[in-house]
């Protein structure tokens, strides 16, 4: 278990193997705290964590990390300019710790106590599907090993160190989501964490914004492959079928293995066959073996999921019997819910995040199942300038599946224009400027038989269209 003793050896370089104080937890959000928690104040944009010190402290916690002096009820160790002797035997609890900066504190410690442990870590990133990934390649490798994952979103410079502190000398695989803005972002959680397996989804236009550009995403995802360890400790999981992340077999040391739907590739799937909110089966195809695989991850972008985690299982040698009954059991469709919508409709709840890959692949779902098939698509935000392109390429998906249109927002017009440009009728189609134009709209419209895709960025709020709809009785 992490210790007091175990932190300010990290922070001081002094090994101090008598403080055995354990760390229960560590939080950045005072509410979060529990009973023998590390608290690490963080200053943000909004919101500065000393200000909430005493509460954590209040609810159990025994260290907190500050960056400034504050008036707190408890002993301050200044470690920036205290000289801390490591013979002493203990500290008195609860403790803050005065440091130049809180968040490359909490990374210090994290990979300080990363390197103490006997761990195999498998990052993973992309933009799209890493999330799902994570989730079932947890589930699939806790089939033998116990596994520590980074829980929701907690993927960035805080969240992972966060994740890290959580694991224990009784962990054997850590899969770690490594999320993205700007190059330099994914080498430094690679410090931290030290992957010795990397997994690389895709690459497309999400977070261009803040990234600058597509060239600029791809310095940022390869940085994943280019910390890994050489060959044969290290292994570089890679999507066959995207050319910019086959190419990024050129950038690591580590061996490469390639998944996919192209024979070419070292595991792919051939026979694909979507059955709706039944799932999906396939073929998978290994070193001459060929399995008929039916999973429970909903549609036929599911399978390169299915290929990335057995891709994984297999590198941790796992047996087939282990991989596949990790894959039937998993739990993990994270983004995409079934509910019952008014009058007997069906509603798809893919409300979490949207981006054009995400939006066609959930059309696609739609195109699976049977009813009449409703597409209510808001905007797509942090695309750059690949913004009016990403909304004109789901409009003309929206044509070939969709009998009928609803789009939110000022973006989503353009998908609205390209899909009757590609042949939906204008009929068929309604624009409209916000969530609650869209609930009233559907309110009385949608009944027995038809199947509702519910899509769009988080801050549209596409997630209160549903949750309205579910109310009408």
């Amino acid at each position: 278990m992490l210790t007091l003793g175990t932190m300010l050896e990290a922070l001081t370089g002094h090994p101090f193997e008598m403080v055995t104080q354990v760390i229960t937890d560590a939080a950045i959000d005072s509410r979060l705290v529990i009973p023998g928690s590390l608290f690490v104040a963080v200053k943000g944009e909004r919101v500065d964590g000393h200000e909430y010190v005493e509460e954590a402290i209040h609810r159990g916690a025994v260290v907190v990390l500050i960056e400034r002096e504050i008036a707190i009820s408890i002993p301050v160790l200044n470690l920036r300019t205290s000289i801390v002797n490591e013979g002493l035997q203990s500290f008195e609890v609860p403790l803050a710790l005065l440091v130049d900066d809180t968040i490359q504190a909490l990374q210090t410690i994290a990979e300080h106590w990363r390197n103490k442990l006997t761990l195999r870590v498998i990052g993973i990133t992309g933009s799209v599907g890493k999330s799902t990934t994570k989730e079932v390649a947890a589930d699939v490798l806790g089939r033998r090993f116990r596994t520590l994952k980074n829980p929701g979103n907690l993927n960035n410079e805080i969240g992972l160190p966060l994740t890290l502190l959580h694991a224990t000398e009784s962990h054997r695989c850590a899969v770690l989501e490594m999320g993205f803005y700007v190059p330099g972002e994914i080498a430094l959680l690679c410090r931290i964490a030290k992957p010795q397996v990397g997994v690389i989804t895709n690459i497309s236009h999400v977070h261009m914004e803040r990234a600058g550009s597509l060239d600029a995403i791809v310095e940022g995802k390869k940085e994943l492959v280019e910390g890994l360890p050489p060959a044969p400790d290290g292994v570089a999981i890679l999507n066959y079928d995207e050319p910019l992340v086959r190419q990024m077999a050129e950038c690591t040391k580590a061996r490469v293995f390639y998944y996919g739907l192209s024979p070419q590739a070292d595991i792919w799937a051939s026979d694909i066959e979507g059955l709706g909110l039944e799932g999906v089966r396939f073929v998978l195809h290994h070193r001459g073996d060929s399995l008929h695989v039916r999973v429970p991850l909903l549609g036929r972008h599911s399978v390169h999921t299915v290929l990335r985690v057995a891709a994984v299982g297999l590198m941790e040698n796992l047996t087939w019997e282990e991989i596949i009954a990790g894959l039937r059991t998993s739990q993990s469709q994270l983004r995409l819910v079934a509910v019952q919508g008014p009058g007997g409709s069906l509603i798809m709840d893919d409300t979490y995040n949207a981006a054009p890959t995400s939006v066609i692949a959930g059309l696609n779902l739609l195109s699976e199942l049977d009813g009449r098939r409703i597409a209510v698509l808001g905007d797509m935000l942090e695309l750059g300038e690949f913004e009016e392109r990403g909304h004109r390429m789901v409009g003309v998906r929206v044509a070939d599946i969709a009998d009928e249109l609803i789009t939110v927002g000022q973006r989503a017009k353009w998908i609205a224009e390209e899909a009757i440009l590609s042949g939906l009728p204008e009929t068929n189609v309604v624009i409209v400027e916000d969530k609650d134009a869209a609930i009233d709209y559907l309110h009385n419209r949608i009944g027995e038989g038809d199947v509702v895709l519910i899509k769009g960025s988080r801050a549209m709020q596409m997630d209160q269209i549903v949750a309205a709809l579910e109310e009408i009785e």
